[in-house]
C-alpha cells in the first residue's frame, strides 16, 4: 500500500511540474495508433507511434502554412 501511495504521489507532482506542452496531432494519431495497434494486438505501441506520427503531421502542416503565408503574393 505504501508503494502505491508514493507512486500516486510522484505522479501527482511530475503532473503538476509540467508546463502545458504542444500536443498538435498527437491525441488523433494516438486515437487511430491505439485502434489500429489494438487490431494487431500492440495497442500501447499503436498509440504511442500514432502519437508521434501525428504529432509530425501537424508540425509539418503548421510550417506549410507558414511559409505560404510569409511569401509575397506577387500581384498589388
Amino acid at each position: 500500500m505504501k508503494r502505491i501511495l508514493v507512486a500516486a504521489f510522484a505522479v501527482a507532482i511530475s503532473f503538476a511540474c509540467v508546463s502545458g506542452a504542444d500536443a498538435k496531432g498527437c491525441i488523433k494519431g494516438a486515437v487511430v495508433g491505439g485502434v489500429a495497434g489494438h487490431m494487431a494486438g500492440h495497442g500501447k505501441l499503436g498509440a504511442a507511434a500514432g502519437c508521434v506520427v501525428g504529432h509530425h503531421e501537424a508540425n509539418k502542416a503548421d510550417a506549410n502554412n507558414k511559409a505560404n503565408a510569409q511569401a509575397p503574393s506577387g500581384q498589388k
